[in-house]
């Protein structure tokens, strides 16, 4: 890896400083209370989103994340670029203590997303993706010197059996598309994982597609798909079947299939 642009090292710095207040709070004991949505919020999300705007601001890129107030889209929609950021993704595994949450940073640019990065604070490993320059993972005691990251190549060959990620929750027999992928491919295999981390598994090959039926926002995917698009891979929409965009007039996503090779669906 080349030198790596300023802000995105920024975003790097942000991401490990963030980890180290979530996980002395993970660490202790911590009260969780609910959002008007009903989602569950904790001190650690509320203090990795200061750590990680007081980071970006600065950069004079405006930012749109989980914890902030989110700006009007009349306000939005004049802009050519933004952080999309998800200080702590994955709450619910938070709280249940299974290590299973990241932090998600990507930077949109005319609605596709130019550069992501997934942080798990467990293990202290970042896997990062920039436009037309590939897709790195490195340990927190690398960041500062990207020549001893690894690069991640795509994988040619689909797992035997074909390997969904999915979340914890994922019921298949809901849903007509597990069973096209049963029908082409033969025997499957559940990846069950909380949070953005998922992405590490599609990455590196462990699983082939990532179904969502469940509702997200676009923080929690934008990261994932910097990192797959390097790969050749594509996340679409299961309405439209085209890719998702970001910094829309809603910032939820529509159901979607990630899949990491184009000869997939």
């Amino acid at each position: 890896m080349d030198k790596l642009p300023h802000i995105y090292q920024t975003a790097i710095r942000a991401s490990i400083e963030a980890s180290a207040t979530i996980m002395s709070v993970y660490r202790s004991s911590f009260d969780v209370e609910l959002k008007k949505d009903g989602s569950q919020v904790t001190e650690a999300d509320l203090k990795s989103s200061e750590i990680i705007s007081k980071h970006l601001e600065p950069l004079g890129i405006p930012i749109t994340g989980e914890e902030r107030v989110k700006t009007s889209f009349d306000i939005r929609s004049t802009w050519e670029e933004n952080w999309s950021v998800d200080p702590l993704d994955g709450t619910k595994m938070f709280v249940m203590k299974n290590d299973e949450f990241s932090i998600n940073i990507a930077h949109i640019q005319h609605e596709r997303p130019v550069f992501g990065l997934i942080c798990s604070p467990v293990e202290e490993k970042i896997i990062i993706g920039i436009s037309n320059r590939g897709v790195y993972t490195f340990h927190f005691d690398q960041a500062e010197e990207p020549a001893s990251w690894i690069k991640i190549e795509a994988k040619a060959n689909i797992n035997k059996p074909l390997t969904i990620a999915c979340s914890r929750s994922f019921t298949q027999s809901k849903y007509p598309l597990v069973a096209e992928l049963i029908e082409k491919y033969g025997d499957i295999r559940l990846l069950r994982k909380g949070s953005a981390l998922k992405f590490f598994d599609l990455a590196d090959g462990t699983a082939d597609i990532y179904l969502r039926y469940a509702p997200t926002m676009e923080w929690d995917i934008a990261a994932g798909q910097a990192i797959l698009s390097e790969l050749g891979g594509k996340i679409k929409s299961l309405e439209t079947n085209k890719e998702l965009t970001y910094n829309k007039k809603s910032l939820f996503n529509p159901n979607f299939v990630a899949r990491t090779k184009p000869i997939l669906l």
